[in-house]
């Protein structure tokens, strides 16, 4: 299954994008489940024999075969199967707490713990205030 954005297919995150806000959607029943997920993680490694510094490195995350946290979504789509279901980018972002912010603005907006019509049983948050993320919200707030 693959992951949609504006009506395009997805095979490659943009440059300078650290993850995205997404939408999955069970074809079936209409539920939804609204999450982020990091496009990639920084790994760090011991150093070297002899060497004092540690090894570090950008590694993708496993974005393109992610379905969600979500113990029942993942129980549906299990017993349905994936092709019951769409999965949506609404938003790439280029910082964890960009993707904190928009994550649960979208959840709160969407009134997830309100409805059974989402999967979603936790709004969990903590994110930091700084003019980077202010700059950020602006831009995708200003597309809108």
């Amino acid at each position: 299954m693959t992951w949609i954005y504006q009506n395009q297919l997805v095979t490659e995150i943009p440059e300078g994008k650290l993850g995205f806000v997404y939408l999955i959607t069970n074809l079936t029943t209409g539920q939804k489940y609204i999450g982020k997920k990091l496009a990639q993680f920084k790994r760090t490694k011991p150093p070297l024999k002899g060497k004092k510094l540690k090894r570090r490195s950008v590694v993708e995350s496993d974005w393109r075969d992610y379905w969600g946290s979500s113990d029942r979504l993942n129980a549906d789509i299990t017993t349905l199967g994936p092709e019951k279901f769409t999965r949506e980018i609404l938003y790439y972002c280029t910082s964890k707490a960009e993707m904190s912010y928009i994550e649960a603005k979208e959840q709160f907006d969407r009134r997830v713990l309100e409805t059974d019509e989402y999967y979603n049983g936790i709004i969990n948050i903590r994110c930091g205030g700084s003019e980077k993320l202010r700059q950020a919200l602006l831009e995708h707030y200003k597309a809108i």
